[in-house]
């Protein structure tokens, strides 16, 4: 079994998830059973099936929650930047959500690549 807390992937992720919360602190109460928990289930998604697929025995099953994983950090990047553009985002937390996104999506992608490549 792996342990997620040796990736850096997992790391980036949960940091990710925690800012996430931050951030929809602050929106509208009308977004609460909305956007704002939207984000909050994709951005906790994207470490816990880093988690889960570390827990699998083999690589194509931990392959699998690695671009679930990828593919919730996508949706949160979309709904991060839609918050945005409705003005729900506090400036200085939304850029350092949006580079803590970007940058987990890099090395969350470099992770699934070297393991597609063996």
């Amino acid at each position: 079994m792996r342990d997620h807390r040796k990736l850096r992937a997992f790391v980036l992720a949960d940091e990710l998830a925690i800012q996430i919360y931050q951030l929809t602190q602050k929106f509208p109460k009308e977004e609460m059973y909305g956007l704002t928990s939207q984000m909050r289930r994709a951005a906790v998604s994207v470490p816990s099936n880093i988690v889960e697929g570390c827990t699998r025995e083999g690589e194509v099953e931990y392959l699998r929650f690695l671009e679930i994983s990828f593919g919730s950090l996508r949706e949160l990047h979309y709904q991060l930047s839609f918050a945005q553009r409705l003005g729900y985002c506090d400036p200085t937390l939304f850029l350092l959500c949006d580079s803590k996104s970007e940058e987990t999506e890099k090395v969350l992608a470099a992770l699934i690549r070297s393991i597609r490549q063996g």
